[in-house]
């Protein structure tokens, strides 16, 4: 399984991680990455900090973040590539998916071949 950040998408999760509130039993934490049934081309990306991983999470260390790959996302995940852009208008983190077939414009759903689910528009 291979997720790469770039140098500063792993500057800006960690960020997130040192100012995301404490875990009560002083767990690390970490980002997991999922893909969920959604945006307007039919799958969106999904990350969150947790410190709890699900049991069937993939763990992969990337420099100092710690990111738990949802096991059913993974297959569609596989070589994505994440980055932190920064502009005028829009910043945010922007992925590079191998597996993806159609991105949309707004950047945050992708579409991946035949097994896609029905989009929606972007709003």
């Amino acid at each position: 399984m291979t997720v790469t950040l770039t140098e500063k998408a792993e500057f800006r999760l960690r960020a997130f991680l040192r100012g995301s509130a404490p875990d009560e039993n002083g767990a690390t934490k970490g980002v997991r990455i999922s893909v969920k049934d959604g945006g307007c081309s039919g799958y969106e990306y999904v990350i969150d900090i947790t410190s709890k991983p699900q049991p069937d999470d993939l763990v992969i260390e990337q420099g100092k973040v710690l990111i738990y790959v949802d096991a059913k996302s993974a297959p569609l995940l596989e070589g994505v590539v994440i980055d932190f852009v920064e502009g005028v208008i829009e910043s945010g983190f922007k992925f590079t998916n191998p597996n993806a077939s159609d991105t949309c414009g707004c950047g945050k759903s992708f579409k991946a071949g035949d097994c896609t689910p029905t989009g929606v528009p972007c709003s």
